[in-house]
């Protein structure tokens, strides 16, 4: 059974010296039988995935999405993560982190300079095409998942909000604290972030910090926002049994979504999900408070075909300055 798995606190891998790229194999299904989309660069007449460099100020996340589209002319919205691969370039070492990104009924439109051909192509295809044998490790991976009935996935996305004004400076209501200004900075980066995964929908406390940390993104995607009162801080301290029903509910709806609530909420928060994994996974989610920084975000894709079951766990913290 396959498990994607991938942890990573700040969409960026550790070694700062190494050139960082990110890319996607986009995969779809036609009369049965699972594709993939390969692409000629010829630059280097060569036979690769969609994939490049950060941009300043980017996670890798967005980046393997501005890419894909730069490149092929595709959204995606990514699925699960798959192999980081390494090798080495003339520069030193390049490091790239892949995702799958299911596509349907989208015609890929190769930019004509990076990229001048595209074929979608059988797994088996691909192995044959491929000119880097490094590249090979993520299809494994793709594959494995499809076999396992876990490449259809949905993503949930929990984020704690942004940074907030201090406690202590704070005398009116606790749930009319705004974010500072740190923290409004902080939730546009959210939105860059998020728009990787597009959810169509957010849930939230509806205390002012969570929903100005989620405003930018619903306000740019024109997501469904809905305001639950179990993710408070008080009512998960008062009555921890309703926010976890209402983190059920959220994963009965098998919808794409975004859950945005307190740092004390989130223990409560992960423990739900954790019934939801297997074991390895299981230690994936954060165990030490903070749990998340402020802004910072943990992904699940939640496999569509065995409904409640997550098959993967990433961490990311969204850029800002």
């Amino acid at each position: 059974m396959a498990s994607a798995t991938k942890d990573s606190t700040s969409g960026m891998p550790p070694d700062a010296a190494a050139v960082i790229a990110a890319g996607t194999l986009c995969w779809r299904v036609e009369k049965g039988l699972l594709e993939v989309l390969v692409i000629h660069r010829p630059r280097y007449g060569d036979w690769s995935w969609p994939k490049g460099k950060l941009d300043e100020g980017e996670t890798t996340p967005e980046c393997a999405v501005r890419e894909t589209f730069e490149e092929v002319g595709l959204r995606v919205e990514l699925g699960i993560p798959l192999a980081t691969i390494t090798y080495p370039v003339n520069s030193g070492e390049k490091i790239v982190q892949y995702w799958a990104a299911g596509i349907r009924h989208l015609t890929p439109v190769p930019d004509g300079k990076e990229v001048d051909g595209v074929q979608w192509v059988s797994p088996k295809k691909a192995r044959s095409l491929l000119s880097n044998p490094s590249d090979v490790e993520p299809l494994e991976g793709l594959v494995e998942a499809y076999e396992a009935n876990d490449l259809q996935t949905w993503p949930m996305i929990v984020v704690r909000h942004a940074k907030a004004k201090p406690r202590s400076s704070w005398s009116l209501a606790e749930g009319d604290r705004p974010l500072a200004a740190t923290g409004r900075r902080q939730s546009v980066a959210v939105s860059r972030l998020l728009q990787a995964w597009n959810p169509e929908r957010v849930v939230s406390s509806p205390w002012v910090r969570c929903v100005q940390t989620v405003s930018p993104y619903v306000n740019q995607r024109s997501a469904k926002l809905k305001l639950v009162d179990a993710l408070t801080e008080r009512d998960a301290a008062r009555k921890p049994g309703r926010t976890r029903a209402a983190v059920e509910r959220v994963l009965d709806k098998r919808r794409p979504v975004a859950i945005c609530t307190h740092r004390p909420v989130l223990p409560v928060v992960f423990s739900v999900l954790a019934g939801h994994l297997g074991k390895h996974l299981r230690t994936l989610l954060p165990s030490e408070d903070p749990y998340l920084a402020p802004g910072e975000a943990l992904i699940c894709q939640v496999s569509s075909m065995n409904p409640g079951r997550i098959v993967s766990v990433e961490q990311y913290r969204a850029y800002d300055d």
